[in-house]
C-alpha cells in the first residue's frame, strides 16, 4: 500500500485549538473484492488506522460491493446495513467522519446508491445518487435521489456527489453554499481523462476543494486504474495517488486561504 502525505501544517494541533479553519482529510484509494462486503470492510479498516489524526476519510463508490448495476443478492439488505454499522464504529473509533456510497436495498424496497457521511457521535447524513449511469444500465435497477445534499463537519461544507454526477455541472453550482466538493466514483480507465478534466473544471468553477476518490483493480465489466486526486479553487492537482496503486493520500483543506481567494476574486456573486 502506498501512502502519500501532502502538505500539513507542523502546528495542525495548535491551529486546531486556536480554531483556525484546517481540517485534515484523508482518500482512499483502494482493489475493491467483488461482491464481498467483509472482505471490504476488513481492508478499508486497514487503510483508515494507517492514516491516523485526519478528520475525515473518503472511500469509493460502491466500497463494500464494486459497482453492481444488477444489484440482487449483492447490494447490502436495510437502512442499516452492516456497512454503514461498520462506518458508525470506526468513525467513533478514529474521531473522524467516514464517508463512501454504498449499494443498498433499502427498506422501501427500492435499490439505492446511497452516499454516506457518517460523524463519530454516530449521526448520518445520506446522499442518492441524482444522475444515474444509463449507458451501464444503472437507472434499470435502481432510484435516483432528487435532493441536493450538503453536510457541516468541524467547520467545512461538503457537498456530496457521486461518480456520473460530474459531468453535471448546473447540479452541483456552488451558491456559495458549500467549500469542497466530494465525488466518489467507479470510474473506469476507458475514460479517465474526461474524469481528470471534470474534476478541475467543477473546482474552478466553483471556487472549491474538489475531493475525487476513485478505485482501482477491476471487476466483471470494468478495468479501473485510480484517478484518487485533491484539486484546489485555482485547479491546481495538490495531490494524487499513483495509477494502479492501493493508496491514501493525505492533505489539509486550508479555509482561511479559500475565503481570501474567494474575496480577492469573487467569481460566485456573478454565477447564472
Amino acid at each position: 500500500m502506498v501512502k502519500v502525505k501532502g502538505k500539513r501544517h507542523r502546528y495542525y494541533p495548535l491551529l486546531t485549538k486556536l480554531k483556525l479553519k484546517i481540517m485534515i482529510i484523508t482518500q482512499i484509494q483502494q482493489d475493491i473484492a467483488w461482491a464481498d462486503p467483509a472482505e471490504n470492510r476488513r481492508r478499508s479498516e486497514e487503510q483508515i488506522l494507517a492514516a491516523p489524526q485526519s478528520d475525515l476519510y473518503v472511500l469509493p463508490e460502491m466500497w463494500s460491493t464494486g459497482f453492481a448495476t444488477e444489484p440482487e443478492g449483492i447490494a447490502e439488505e436495510g437502512d442499516e446495513c452492516a456497512s454503514l454499522v461498520w462506518m458508525k464504529q470506526m468513525a467513533a473509533r478514529t474521531d473522524a467522519a467516514i464517508a463512501g456510497s454504498i449499494a443498498i436495498h433499502a427498506s422501501d424496497g427500492t435499490y439505492r446508491n446511497r452516499f454516506y457521511f457518517v460523524k463519530p457521535d454516530g449521526s448520518v447524513t445520506h446522499y442518492d445518487k441524482r444522475h444515474l449511469f444509463t449507458y451501464g444500465n444503472e437507472h434499470h435497477r435502481y432510484t435516483a435521489g432528487s435532493e441536493r445534499v450538503i453536510v457541516e463537519w468541524r467547520g467545512v461544507r461538503f457537498l456530496l456527489q457521486i461518480c456520473y454526477d460530474l459531468r453535471f455541472p448546473v447540479f452541483a453550482r456552488n451558491h456559495g453554499d458549500y467549500d469542497a466538493a466530494i465525488y466518489v466514483a467507479s470510474w473506469p480507465t476507458s475514460r479517465i481523462q474526461p474524469w481528470r478534466a471534470l474534476l478541475r473544471a467543477r473546482a474552478i468553477e466553483n471556487q472549491c476543494y474538489v475531493i475525487a476518490v476513485d478505485r482501482t483493480g477491476s471487476d466483471p465489466a470494468c478495468d479501473y486504474c485510480g484517478g484518487t486526486e485533491l484539486i484546489d479553487a485555482y485547479g491546481t492537482l495538490v495531490s494524487a495517488c499513483p495509477d494502479n496503486t492501493i493508496c491514501t493520500i493525505t492533505n489539509e483543506l486550508d479555509l482561511d486561504a479559500l475565503n481570501a481567494f474567494r474575496k480577492k476574486f469573487p467569481v460566485l456573486n456573478d454565477a447564472d
